[in-house]
């Protein structure tokens, strides 16, 4: 941890004051996403991207008069890639963990969130709390290297944890009888839900088990960040952070 902050304060000194001059003369905002989370952002067999914070993204290079140029990257490389400088922001559905905002700002939360289970639809009334699921007999499913196994870790000592190599196939795993459960956002339990209808169910919790907020993450530079959220204020009053989010939530 120690090399991680030693190098976020190098990048910081580097960085402050001249990120949003660095995108304007490179014509390009580089766009961090792992592409594998509906709705907010979902990488196509073609390579394109398509979800909420991908139509957001295209309308903030708009605004600065550039280019998106998306870049690749995973759940447990995340904060690597950031510390690396791949990216000017990083966007899709990414909590706003302490870890996180301790290398660099978030910019307003653009949904509030908490965690779920989604399990087979048979099962919807039998786990339906975190002592129904941190049971030794039960099978617990996460993606690799989110705020979804550092939940996971930290609530299911008892379970059997199971990491799966994706969050894109992670859901087949249950379905398939693999696993039993997985704890994800509530975002994504239902979106799932919605695409495997008999098959895959939210569970019927009394509440649910956090509150998250999700937002974009973005590389030092308080003028940047203030752009930013200028402009989330302007998305969200008027609408189009919204119809974004319903048309993202309709694709299949």
């Amino acid at each position: 941890m120690a090399v991680l902050v030693c190098a976020f304060a190098a990048s910081l000194t580097a960085q402050a004051g001249d990120v949003l001059d660095r995108i304007r003369a490179a014509g390009e905002l580089r766009v961090g996403t792992t592409g594998d989370y509906k709705p907010f952002s979902f990488r196509e067999t073609d390579g394109s991207y398509v979800g909420a914070d991908i139509d957001m993204v295209r309308r903030l290079a708009a605004r600065l008069n550039v280019e998106v140029g998306c870049v690749p990257t995973v759940w447990k490389q995340l904060a690597r890639d950031y510390l690396a400088d791949r990216f000017d922001i990083a966007v899709g559905g990414i909590t706003k963990l302490p870890a996180r905002a301790a290398l660099g700002p978030f910019a307003h939360a653009v949904y509030v969130d908490a965690k779920r289970p989604i399990v087979r639809c048979a099962d919807s009334d039998r786990y339906t709390s975190l002592s129904a699921l941190n049971r030794p007999d039960v099978r617990i499913v996460v993606n690799p290297g989110g705020s979804n196994e550092n939940f996971a870790r930290a609530n299911f000592g008892a379970a059997q944890l199971k990491v799966h190599r994706d969050n894109v196939s992670v859901f087949d795993e249950i379905a398939a009888g693999r696993a039993d459960a997985m704890v994800t956002d509530g975002i994504e339990v239902d979106h799932t839900a919605l695409a495997h209808p008999g098959v895959l169910c939210p569970a019927q919790v009394a509440a649910p088990f956090s509150r998250d907020e999700k937002a974009y993450w973005l590389r030092p530079d308080p003028t940047f960040l203030a752009l930013v959220n200028a402009w989330l204020d302007d998305e969200v009053a008027s609408g189009s952070w919204q119809r974004s989010f319903d048309a993202a939530m309709q694709r299949p």
